[in-house]
């Protein structure tokens, strides 16, 4: 078992990595130890390709102060594609020490409503850009060939920017800050156990903003806001289960419901509502089989799952939850590994609420039967 252990690293690695792209909130890389587990020096590159389809309908129709719509106009896919790249690298200095870094985009955004028949999408249209870098240091630690402890420092870059069909526009700078990451495992390399738990901590940016509020507002002003991204709790694990066959999953907890986009001016014209803010935490299952075939092949299938919410979900993020499946497959060769995987999502059905002057509570939105490709590869090497 312990021969199938590595041949396995960099699928699950990989097909998990790509649940980020549809996972709760705006995460598009969650922290994965698995690459401090390979064996002596370690670099690894990947590069994610998704592509969302999330459109709904207008379900009431509009009127001053906003365009005359009527219910049942399309919003055209609102959800562009993206792309994602990562890397890690680890140092093995003795039998007992190891370094890391791991530089990855831990949060994005990206929305474009163009479609003249949905109320966003009017004039300009409506879009919005999240972008950031993270850099994490880690010191990993082994007391046995069985017991290890990990940890370090998140240096986590933001900066976003949005525009509203209403005129409304808001470029926040760009902001880093730090936090850390600490985590445990217990291993038995006779069967391919490896049960790892990793905390990592919220991260407070400080933003500066400036925001474009239209009359009656007041126009250009210079605004100063505080965004938390959440704390998470990953339990990442594996075992043998037959002759060269892998059970691995995860269960991740993320704290959305702390998280929120809220600019000073924008707060203030719409009675303290947020451009971007959850209601709920999220928690993601993950579970799958991975098979060796011959000394140089060997693949994976997963399913994940993470519930829906309910309530409303906002109208520059109009999904809900989702289940999706995936195909992961490694090429091993003297100290080369290439993986490739795929994942397809199922988008939770979501209802957005309608913008003032509209009453509280009115379902603006309708968005159903959506979905989501994400396609990754992975290239490490030992050295």
């Amino acid at each position: 078992m312990s021969v199938i252990k590595s041949a396995f690293g960099a699928t699950t690695a990989l097909v998990l990595g790509t649940l980020s792209a549809q996972a709760g909130g705006i995460e598009r890389s969650g922290f994965n130890p698995g690459f401090l587990f390979e064996k002596g020096n370690w670099v690894e590159l990947s590069f994610g390709s998704v592509s969302p389809s999330v459109s709904g309908t207008q379900a009431i129709p509009t009127g001053a102060p906003f365009p005359a719509l009527p219910a049942g106009g399309s919003s055209g896919d609102m959800a562009p594609r993206y792309t994602t790249v990562a890397g890690a690298l680890k140092f093995q200095l003795n039998d007992q020490w190891a370094i890391g870094v791991v530089v990855d985009q831990p949060l994005g955004a990206d929305v474009d409503y163009g479609a003249a028949t949905y109320l966003y999408g009017v004039g300009l249209g409506s879009t919005a850009e999240i972008n950031s870098l993270g850099v994490t240091v880690l010191a990993h630690y082994r007391f046995d060939e069985r017991t290890s402890v990990y940890g370090g420092i998140k240096s986590e870059t933001v900066e976003g920017r949005v525009a509203l069909f209403n005129g409304y526009t808001m470029n926040s700078s760009k902001e880093q800050d730090f936090g850390f990451v600490l985590g445990a495992a217990y291993e038995i390399p006779e069967i391919a156990l490896r049960v790892a738990l990793t905390y990592t901590s919220e991260i407070e940016h400080d933003f500066t903003a400036q925001e474009f509020l239209p009359a009656p507002g007041p126009g250009a002003i210079t605004t100063n806001f505080t965004t938390v991204t959440p704390q998470s709790l990953a339990l990442d694990f594996q075992t043998g289960i037959a002759e060269n066959t892998l059970m691995f999953g995860s269960v991740k907890w993320r704290d959305w419901s702390n998280f929120a986009i809220r600019p000073t001016g924008f707060a203030g014209a719409t009675g303290g509502s947020a451009l971007v803010s959850y209601a709920n935490d999220t928690i993601t299952y993950t579970l799958g089989v991975g098979r060796r075939f011959s000394e140089t092949w060997s693949g994976a299938v997963f399913v994940s799952h993470e519930a829906s919410q309910g309530g409303f979900s906002g109208n520059l993020g109009p999904t809900d939850g989702y289940t999706s499946v995936g195909l992961g497959a490694t090429y091993t060769q003297d100290n080369m590994k290439i993986t490739g995987g795929v994942t397809y999502a199922m988008i939770g059905d979501a209802v957005t609420e309608a913008p003032s002057p509209a009453p509280a509570g009115t379902t603006f939105g309708r968005f159903t039967d959506n979905s989501l490709i994400g396609v990754g590869v992975k290239v490490g090497w030992s050295f």
